[in-house]
């Protein structure tokens, strides 16, 4: 048996590893689209045929997860798509949404590559795409073991990450032997404030791990909701400012809401207008609203008492472009929330470019951004950004919230791998991190009783 990693190799965008059995049969974890600068070449070319992958088998349904699979059925792949029913459902909308960012940034992109020389791109795929690879799609509950063929049994846990999203246990038969081989996907935190907790998984013999905060603990938060009241009071009320939050649409965007949600109920709120100006966002706010089974018990007394957790006086849900480019002339301070979380694409460009000069202003950043992206430039400290091709200076205040991440800190990840006899452990593959942090978490790794583990390289193969 061979993994490839054909993505999210010390990198933490792109999500793709490539599964070759000893029979031939190959099955592709995840299909997931490089995001940040310069991520063309990458997302053009798989580096493998698409019409030889006989299976995928879904993480999640976050675009650096998913968001190349249209491209893989654009292109030859005819075969099922697993995935837990959330995140078909979540695909629906996401997949649809990125096929129209593709198609209206396409020009855009080949106007400024024609200016530098450089050849012009197709575009990766379009919603007649989507609509296949939907079509296409497979969904498995979590504890529900599933053959993919007679050599191939899959199971889902669920990992608290996103709604929907699960861990994978692969049992291959290679004549008399049994290799078990875990990917973990993205994982969540054990605190999440919606979602459940994650759940134990079988032994493996080797595991791809995610490393995306493989050096880092998220700072103690004791009382969320009062950070970020005094970050709202502090913009929209002492200096009379606008608050822009770039939020995934789906989770981030509701964890957010939802904290909002109970600071009205409770009357602490300052009256202003809060505005999710995001197309996507309110889809998948009803999605979230569709899959309460995936809540955890907190948030669900908390529905039963208030009725819902994302609907408040002076909350505005925003789908039309003209409502949307209003609020930027509206005078006043006012909270905006929008995707994409790592404001690389989508309607937050459009808000942080015209209030990013403005000292009044914050921008408030409450997940991960990678360090290519405009949201990481921002977490950075830069103190000039590039938004559509012009040079901003950064005058806006930029804060950081870490307690909302969906990802779990090296602590919680090890929380999350305490369910495995490390020493049965043969090898971990840690991915879906920065190569710095990748070591960092090797360290920990190792100091948790898992001695051989390894950093693939992109495009590097390993046989098992």
């Amino acid at each position: 048996m061979k993994i490839q990693f054909m993505g999210a190799a010390r990198t933490v965008t792109g999500s793709k590893h490539l599964i070759t059995t000893a029979k031939g049969t190959k099955i592709l974890l995840d299909c997931g689209l490089f995001q940040g600068i310069e991520t063309d070449e990458l997302n053009q070319n798989f580096r493998f045929e698409p019409s030889e992958v006989d299976y995928v088998v879904l993480s999640h349904a976050h675009i650096d997860h998913t968001g190349l699979i249209p491209r893989l059925v654009r292109q030859g792949f005819t075969g099922p798509i697993y995935c837990t029913p959330a995140t078909a459902d979540l695909c629906n909308i996401m997949l649809l949404d990125s096929a129209h960012i593709q198609e209206t940034d396409l020009e855009r992109v080949n106007e400024r590559r024609e200016r530098q020389g450089r050849p012009l791109i197709e575009i990766l795929y379009e919603a007649a795409d989507v609509e296949k690879a939907l079509a296409q799609m497979k969904t498995v509950s979590y504890g529900q073991p599933f053959w993919l063929n007679d050599e191939v049994k899959v199971l889902y846990t669920d990992a608290a990450h996103l709604l929907g999203s699960a861990a994978i246990s692969l049992t291959i038969s290679e004549g008399d032997e049994k290799k078990q081989l875990f990917f973990s996907g993205d994982i969540g935190r054990p605190n999440d404030k919606i979602l459940r907790m994650f759940e134990p998984f079988p032994q493996a013999d080797y595991i791809i791990c995610e490393s995306t905060y493989g050096a880092t603990l998220h700072e103690p938060e004791p009382d969320m909701k009062a950070h970020l009241l005094r970050i709202v009071e502090e913009t929209c009320v002492k200096n009379r400012g606008k608050l822009i939050i770039p939020a995934f649409a789906v989770d981030r965007t509701q964890e957010v809401v939802y904290a909002l949600d109970q600071l009205s109920s409770q009357g602490r709120l300052p009256v202003i207008p809060v505005y999710v100006d995001s197309p996507l966002s309110v889809k998948a706010t009803r999605v979230m609203q569709d899959n309460e089974e995936c809540f955890n018990p907190d948030i669900l007394a908390y529905i039963h008492k208030d009725g819902d957790a994302f609907d408040f006086s002076n909350l505005h849900y925003i789908s039309d472009v003209a409502d949307s480019k209003a609020i930027n002339t509206r005078p006043g301070p006012c909270v905006i929330i929008s995707s994409s979380g790592m404001a690389e694409a989508g309607r937050i460009k459009h808000h942080i470019k015209n209030n990013i000069e403005d000292s009044r202003n914050t921008i408030l950043l409450v997940g991960y951004a990678s360090p290519s992206s405009l949201g990481g430039a921002l977490k950075r400290g830069d103190k000039e950004v590039r938004i559509f091709g012009e040079t901003f200076e950064v005058k806006a205040q930029v804060a950081v919230m870490d307690s909302f991440s969906a990802h779990g800190d090296y602590k919680e990840m090890l929380q999350f791998l305490s369910c495995q006899d490390a020493a049965k452990v043969k090898t971990v593959f840690l991915v879906h991190g920065e190569l710095d942090k990748q070591l960092i978490w090797k360290g920990h790794l190792q100091a948790a009783g898992f001695q051989n583990v390894e950093i693939p390289d992109m495009y590097e193969g390993v046989e098992l």
